[in-house]
């Protein structure tokens, strides 16, 4: 029902003016809660993003380290080796030498 006299129009505006600003208030603030929530799961994925990258990044610089171990588990290998054929040599001599121990001793 519309009001017939002014100071009715009047307030009729006033209320309406509080109830379409009260919408919009709470339209606005619905907008910044989703707003809100939607940077915070934002900043979520960046963080395990970044940490991620700073694992890469990590695993990155150790690369030329693993170069230098190889370099010295190939050398380690080369003298196990040699120590297994020495080994083997020894025990092929000591099988077919009755005096081992004095045959050491002459050489």
């Amino acid at each position: 029902m519309l009001p017939d006299t002014p100071e009715a129009a009047a307030e009729f505006v006033w209320i309406a003016s509080l109830a379409v600003g009260l919408v919009v208030s709470g339209v606005v603030t619905l907008l910044l809660w989703l707003i809100h929530r939607e940077a915070g799961s934002i900043d979520a994925r960046v963080a395990k993003i970044w940490d991620v990258g700073q694992r890469v990044a990590n695993n990155t610089i150790h690369i030329p380290t693993l170069y230098k171990t190889n370099a010295v588990v190939r050398d380690i290998l080369s003298t196990a080796v040699k120590i297994v054929d020495g080994a083997a040599v020894i025990e092929k001599h000591a099988q077919g030498c009755p005096g081992c121990p004095q045959c050491m001793l002459r050489h």
